[in-house]
C-alpha cells in the first residue's frame, strides 16, 4: 500500500511537471518560466469557481509555488474563459520588484515583505499598501543518499554541523547516537546547498538558526552563508546531486524528493517521536505559526523550533503580494476572483498530492476575508 502511494505521488508530481511544460508551450508571448491559463481545467474545480473580470492578468515571483500555480491556472482557465493568467516564476525578489514597478497584478514571495518594500508599495497601491497573503505551504525535505541506509533521523544541531562542515563523515558519533540501529558507513558527507539566492535557503537557515543557534552561527538569508559544502542551481540541481552522488545530502521541496525517489530525513525535534517530512506534518507546524501582520496583512511568524507532536518544522510559506487598496481597476475583479479560488477549500486541497501543505483552516479563513476586502 505504501509503495502504491509513493508510485502514485511520483506520477502526480511528474504530471504537474508535464502540465507546466504544456502551459509554457501555449503561453502567448511568454518565456520558459511562464504559465498561462486557458481551458482543460478540472470540471469539479470549475463548478466552484466564480469568474469575474476579463482580459490578461500578469503575475510573477516565487518558483517554489510554480507547480501549484500551474495547476491552479489550468483549473481557473477551464472555468473562466475570458481571463488569461500569465505567471512567471522569476523568483521572489524579482517578482516583488515587478509588482512595485506596477508591472503585475500580484506577486509571489517566499518571504514576507520588508518594511521598506511596504513603504515603496504606496506608490503603486494608490491610497493603500501591499499586504502578505499566505497561500502555499509545504515541507522542505532533507534528502540523503547513503548506501545501506534507508531510514535516517537527525536533529537540528546535527544538521547545522553537517551543513557547516563541522561533521564530515556519515559514521560520526553524533549521527550514530541518533541512529543506533543503522549501518552507517565510513563515507565522506557531500553536503549540497543552493548556488542561487532562494526562499528555500532562507527558510532552511531560519530553521537552523532558531533550533540550533549555537551550531549555526550564520544569519538566515536567501544567499548561503555556511562553511564549505558544494552548490548547485535550483531545487532541481541540488536534488539531482543527491540522486547521483553517494554520501550526498541537501534540502529541497518535498515534491522533488517524491518525483526522484529520494529518501528523506526524519527530524528529532524533541517531540515524543521523530517527525517525517509530509504535507500533513508541515500543515501541523504551520498551524503553530503566529500572525505578525496587522489589519489585512497576514505575514506569519513560523514556529521553526516547535516541539509539537507530528509538527515538521522546516516549512516554507509562499505569500501572494497584492494591494489592500488601490489595485488597478482593470485587473481588480479578476485578481480577487483568482485569489478567492486559490484560497478556497477546493484550491487548497487540490495541492496536497503535489507535495504542498494546505493552509490550516484558521489561517485560510483569514486569507479569504482579506481577499474579499481587496479594493
Amino acid at each position: 500500500m505504501k509503495l502504491q502511494r509513493k508510485n502514485r505521488l511520483r506520477a502526480i508530481a511528474a504530471g504537474a511537471l508535464a502540465v507546466s511544460g504544456a502551459l509554457v508551450l501555449t503561453a502567448c508571448g511568454s518565456d520558459d518560466n511562464s504559465s498561462s491559463g486557458g481551458g482543460g481545467g478540472d470540471s469539479k474545480a470549475a463548478a466552484t469557481i466564480k469568474c469575474d473580470g476579463k482580459g490578461q492578468l500578469l503575475a510573477s515571483g516565487s518558483s517554489a509555488q510554480k507547480n501549484a500555480m500551474d495547476l491552479w491556472i489550468k483549473n481557473y482557465g477551464g472555468a473562466c474563459k475570458d481571463t488569461k493568467l500569465n505567471y512567471k516564476a522569476t523568483g521572489s525578489g524579482a517578482g516583488i520588484q515587478e509588482f512595485l514597478q506596477g508591472k503585475t497584478a500580484f506577486a509571489g514571495s517566499d518571504s514576507a515583505l520588508k518594511p521598506e518594500e511596504v513603504t515603496a508599495s504606496e506608490k503603486v497601491c494608490k491610497g493603500g499598501k501591499a499586504i502578505d497573503l499566505p497561500m502555499v505551504g509545504g515541507p522542505i525535505a532533507v534528502g540523503f543518499n547513503v548506501p545501506g541506509v534507508d531510514k535516517l533521523t537527525l536533529d537540528a544541531d546535527t544538521l547545522a554541523k553537517i551543513f557547516n562542515s563541522d561533521i564530515k563523515e556519515w559514521n560520526d558519533p553524533a549521527i550514530k547516537k541518533l541512529n543506533p540501529d543503522a549501518k552507517l558507513p565510513s563515507l565522506k558527507i557531500q553536503a549540497f546547498h543552493r548556488s542561487d539566492e532562494s526562499g528555500t535557503t532562507d527558510n532552511f537557515t531560519k530553521y537552523l538558526k532558531a533550533a540550533a543557534p549555537k551550531s549555526w552561527p550564520h544569519e538566515p538569508g536567501k544567499a548561503w552563508e555556511g562553511k564549505g559544502g558544494q552548490s548547485a542551481d535550483g531545487s532541481s540541481g541540488v536534488s539531482s546531486q543527491v540522486k547521483q552522488v553517494s554520501g550526498a545530502i541537501s534540502y529541497f521541496e518535498l515534491s522533488y524528493a517524491t518525483a526522484n525517489s529520494i529518501k528523506t530525513v526524519d527530524l528529532d525535534t524533541g517531540a515524543s517521536a521523530p517527525v517525517q517530512a509530509t504535507v500533513d506534518n508541515a500543515s501541523k507546524a504551520i498551524s503553530e505559526a503566529k500572525i505578525k501582520g496587522t489589519g489585512s496583512d497576514l505575514a506569519l511568524d513560523l514556529a521553526y523550533d516547535t516541539k509539537a507532536a507530528n509538527a515538521y518544522p522546516i516549512t516554507l510559506v509562499t505569500y501572494e503580494i497584492a494591494c489592500d487598496k488601490g489595485n488597478k481597476a482593470g485587473t481588480l475583479a479578476a485578481t480577487k476572483s483568482f485569489l478567492t479560488y486559490i484560497a478556497s477549500e477546493d484550491g487548497q486541497t487540490s495541492l496536497k498530492e503535489l507535495g504542498y501543505a494546505p493552509l490550516p483552516t484558521e489561517i485560510a479563513t483569514k486569507v479569504r476575508e482579506s481577499v474579499k476586502n481587496l479594493s
